[in-house]
C-alpha cells in the first residue's frame, strides 16, 4: 500500500477514469494522461448508488461486460490493466486518489444532469485534497454549450442546429491510441471498492438469454473498427438509398459502439469522409451527408439532454402532460412480445428481443404504434427500449421517443400516425424482413403479408390484430386535438 512519503512528488500517478469511452484511440483523457509524463492507473467505477444515476438495462449491461473485458485486454497489451470498482463515484474516486496519492484524475465528460452532478462532486472532493481534476470531450463532435441560436439560447429545431454546428467548422481529427502507457505499479487491491469484473454480475445467468447477442455482436474497440470498416466498404455508397429498408443490411449498426464509446463520433465522421473522397462512386457524397446527419441527430439529442435534463422522464412540450394515456397491460405486453397482429411491428419487436437491436425505420413504426394506435404513454416504450436495446442511449432514446410522440423538440406533428401496413409494403415489399422474424408468415404471399387478416384461411398461430388501424388513428387524432 502506498503511504505518505513512500514516493516523490514526480512519482505520483494520474488516474484515468473510464466511463462511456471504453477505447484507447481518440480518448482525450487517456492521451492527456499518457502525455503527462506520469505513471497511469486506469479505472472503471460501476456506480448505481449516486442519486439520479439510471441503472443500465439488461442488454446494455451485457454489452458493458464485454466492452470492459476487451478494454482490459488492450490495456494489458500496453503493460497495465483496468481496475474495476463498485460504489458511488464521489466516494470511490477521492478514496482511491488518497490511497495512491494521485496527482490528478482525468476523465471524458458526460451530459446528463445526474452524471454532471457526480462529476462536480468528484471535482469538489479532489480540490479539497489538492488533486488536479480535468475533463475532456470524448463523446461528442460539438460541446452542447457551444452551439447556440443567434439570441444565445439552445436550439429546438434540428435543421437549424445542424447548420449552426457546421458553421463552427469540421470536427477535430481523432487522436491516435497511445503506443505505450507508463503503468503505476502500486496495486489497488487493498481498497474496499475494488472488485473483479465478474462480481458486477452484468451478464445474465439464470436464465442466460444472451446467446444470440453473443453471435450477433462483438463489443469493444476491435469490434467497432471491424464494423466500421465493413460498413464503409460494403454499404456507405448505398446508405442514402437503402437505409430505410429493414430487409437490407444497409445501416451502419454502429450505434452500440458509439453508446459505450468503443468508437468515437470523430472517428466515424473522418473515416466516412476519407472513404467517400477515395471513391468516385460516392460523389457527390449524398450518402456521406446522410450518414453524417445521423451523427448530427445524435448530437442534437445530447444538446437537448444537456439543456433539458428532464427530457428523459417529462414531456418537453408540457401541454402533452394532459394527454389521456390509456392503461392497458394486455396491449402493452402484446406490443413487447411482438404479438400485435401487424407483421412489421411484430417483426421489429421480435428482432429487438432476440438481438438487442432494431432497424431505425422500424423503431419509428413500432414507437408510433404504441403511442398512437394503443395510446400508451411514450415513457412505457422508452423504458422497454432502455432495458432491451444494446444501444440504449440516455439522449437518443428519450429524444427519439418524444419526437415520435410529438411532445419533443422538432417533433413529428401529432397527426403523423404511421400506417403499419403501408410502412411494411413500402419498406419491406417482398416481406423478407417480416418472414425472418415472424416465421408463422413464411409461406404467405408478399401481396398480403403485411395484412394477413385478408387471407381467406387464417394463419392459426399468428395473432389477430389487437386494434384496427382506422379506428385507432381517429382515436389518437381526437386525443391530440383535445389537449
Amino acid at each position: 500500500m502506498a503511504s505518505e512519503g513512500s514516493f516523490s512528488e514526480s512519482e505520483r500517478p494520474v488516474i484515468v477514469w473510464f466511463r462511456d469511452d471504453l477505447r484507447l484511440s481518440d480518448n482525450p483523457a487517456l492521451t492527456a494522461a499518457a502525455n503527462s509524463g506520469r505513471k497511469i492507473i486506469c479505472i472503471f467505477v460501476h456506480d448505481e448508488e449516486s442519486e439520479g444515476i439510471r441503472p443500465l438495462g439488461g442488454a446494455a449491461r451485457w454489452w458493458l461486460h464485454g466492452a470492459l473485458q476487451k478494454l482490459d485486454d488492450k490495456l494489458r497489451r500496453l503493460g497495465t490493466r483496468l481496475s474495476v470498482h463498485k460504489g458511488s463515484a464521489p466516494v470511490v474516486i477521492p478514496q482511491l486518489s488518497a490511497h495512491i496519492r494521485a496527482a490528478a484524475v482525468y476523465w471524458n465528460r458526460r451530459y446528463g444532469r445526474a452524471e454532471r452532478c457526480v462529476d462536480e462532486a468528484v471535482k469538489t472532493a479532489l480540490k479539497t485534497q489538492r488533486i488536479e481534476a480535468r475533463s475532456f470531450n470524448g463523446h461528442l463532435l460539438y460541446e452542447p454549450w457551444l452551439i447556440n441560436t443567434k439570441s444565445g439560447g439552445p436550439f429546438r429545431v434540428f435543421s437549424a442546429f445542424w447548420r449552426a454546428a457546421h458553421e463552427t467548422g469540421e470536427p477535430c481529427q481523432p487522436l491516435s491510441a497511445p503506443s505505450r502507457l507508463n503503468a503505476f505499479s502500486d496495486s489497488c487491491e487493498q481498497t474496499s471498492t475494488r472488485v473483479e469484473l465478474a462480481d458486477l454480475a452484468l451478464e445474465p445467468s439464470s436464465p442466460d438469454w444472451a446467446g444470440v447477442l453473443r453471435s450477433s455482436w462483438r463489443p469493444g474497440e476491435a469490434g467497432a473498427q471491424a464494423q466500421l470498416d465493413f460498413f464503409l466498404e460494403k454499404h456507405l455508397k448505398e446508405y442514402a438509398d437503402l437505409r430505410d429498408f429493414p430487409d437490407r443490411s444497409a445501416t451502419s449498426r454502429l450505434s452500440p459502439y458509439l453508446r459505450f464509446g468503443n468508437i468515437s463520433p470523430r472517428q466515424l465522421w473522418h473515416a466516412a469522409e476519407a472513404a467517400a473522397n477515395a471513391s468516385a462512386a460516392l460523389r457527390p457524397h449524398r450518402s456521406l451527408e446522410k450518414f453524417q446527419s445521423e451523427l448530427g441527430w445524435r448530437e442534437f439529442s445530447y444538446h437537448l439532454l444537456y439543456h433539458n435534463p428532464e427530457i428523459v422522464a417529462q414531456n418537453l412540450q408540457r401541454r402533452f402532460d394532459g394527454m389521456p394515456w390509456r392503461t392497458d397491460a394486455d396491449a402493452l405486453r402484446a406490443w413487447q412480445l411482438g404479438k400485435t397482429g401487424y407483421p412489421i411491428v411484430d417483426a421489429g419487436m421480435r428482432e429487438l428481443w432476440t438481438t438487442g437491436w432494431m432497424h431505425n425505420r422500424v423503431r419509428m413504426v413500432v414507437a408510433s404504434f404504441l403511442i398512437k394506435h394503443l395510446l400508451i404513454d411514450w415513457r412505457q416504450g422508452e423504458a422497454w427500449f432502455w432495458d432491451t436495446l444494446v444501444d440504449a442511449d440516455p439522449a437518443n432514446n428519450a429524444a427519439s421517443w418524444q419526437w415520435v410522440a410529438g411532445s419533443g423538440a422538432d417533433a413529428a406533428p401529432y397527426f403523423r400516425v404511421f400506417n403499419p401496413v403501408l410502412q411494411g409494403e413500402k419498406f419491406d415489399p417482398e416481406g423478407r424482413y417480416v418472414k425472418r422474424w415472424v416465421p408463422e408468415l413464411a409461406n404467405v404471399s408478399p401481396s398480403v403479408i403485411h395484412q394477413p387478416w385478408q387471407l381467406e384461411s387464417k394463419v392459426e398461430i399468428y395473432p389477430e390484430r389487437i386494434v384496427e388501424h382506422a379506428r385507432a388513428r381517429q382515436r389518437a387524432l381526437d386525443a391530440f386535438k383535445n389537449l
